[in-house]
């Protein structure tokens, strides 16, 4: 697993990424699931839904 987040942009200078594998991927997408399920959990009861998180635009 890379030290920073998939989401992160990537540092400049910093060639494409290798596309991740098959099982890498849904590696990833278990974790995110359960990741929401928990912040769900944590903040239930709640009147407002839990906000997907939105990366930030790389620095030019």
């Amino acid at each position: 697993m890379a030290s920073r987040d998939r989401k992160d942009p990537p540092p400049p200078g910093s060639g494409p990424c290798e596309p991740e594998a098959p099982h890498e991927r849904r590696e990833r997408k278990e974790h995110e699931s359960r990741n929401q399920d928990e912040a769900l959990e944590e903040t239930f009861p709640a009147s407002d839904p839990v906000s997907p998180f939105v990366p930030a635009k790389v620095p030019k």
